[in-house]
């Protein structure tokens, strides 16, 4: 019998690729180190520079636990004996008023025109600050800050006025301090209460008062919303001084609340 012939299969070796001559594996190595040389040492500087520059700008900044003992200049009044008011004397014209006693609609307002992301931010609001500038450009002028609430309260209540790189990198830094330290509710109560209103007026109880001739629980939508809208510049949109630009300020207020969602 015939026998088939068998086909053997062969297998093929693989070829292992030759090793980098020893000279260039060297290199090879000196090359990754000194990219990784370069990099820890430009990190390491980095770290040691912002570190200094921390240590640098809060040296000297305030204690922040004194917020909660806040007890700002108050107005001094002398009555008669038949309880009629016969003066009033005072460094800044002011009256404490609690938050439960200040109506929601204020709060509402001035958060809609002042910092919308009060209630989302840890102090600071980038997208606060870009926001801010669009509605700048459209308005051709200045209607809306990059300024936080919490960093207002701060530049109001802790650091000088004025407007240098150093205070503004202290004014952020206090404002994340302040976040970490007081609730939401008690940085709107100090705000509402210690803000400049124009015309002598320091709060809202006193801005109330001063406008109006009522109680900051007495007021209406219309009277919140300008209030509200006085702050950024109290001269500028003074009702006395300037009554068709508070009114477009009014106006402006009323619509960020709408666009806010906190009236319709």
């Amino acid at each position: 019998m015939l026998r088939r012939p068998q086909h053997r299969r062969i297998r093929q070796k693989r070829v292992a690729p030759s090793p980098l001559p020893p000279r260039k594996r060297r290199w090879l190595r000196w090359i990754l180190k000194g990219i990784g040389g370069f990099f820890l040492f430009w990190l390491g500087f980095f770290l040691a520079a912002g570190f200094l520059l921390y240590r640098h700008y809060t040296a000297d900044l305030p204690d922040i636990t004194l917020l909660k003992e806040y007890q700002p200049s108050l107005v001094t009044k002398v009555y008669t004996d038949n309880d009629e008011l016969l003066a009033e004397f005072y460094v800044e014209k002011r009256i404490l008023v609690p938050l439960s006693r200040i109506p929601p609609i204020l709060q509402q307002a001035t958060i809609a025109v002042e910092d919308a992301r009060f209630y989302e931010h840890s102090g600071l609001d980038f997208r606060g600050i870009l926001r801010a500038a669009l509605s700048n450009l459209q308005a051709g002028e200045i209607v809306q800050g990059g300024s936080t609430i919490t960093q207002q309260l701060t530049k109001t209540l802790l650091l000088s006025p004025r407007r240098t790189l150093e205070r503004k990198i202290r004014e952020a830094i206090l404002a994340l301090r302040i976040e970490q330290t007081l609730s939401k509710e008690e940085i709107l109560e100090l705000y509402l209460n210690q803000i400049y209103y124009g015309h002598g007026a320091y709060g809202v109880e006193a801005a109330a008062n001063t406008y109006f001739g009522k109680h900051v629980w007495e007021l209406t939508l219309p009277e919140a919303a300008m209030l509200a809208g006085l702050p950024r510049a109290p001269a500028r949109y003074s009702p006395y001084l300037a009554p068709k630009r508070a009114l477009q300020r009014r106006r402006h207020v009323l619509r960020r609340m709408v666009e806010n969602g906190f009236i319709s």
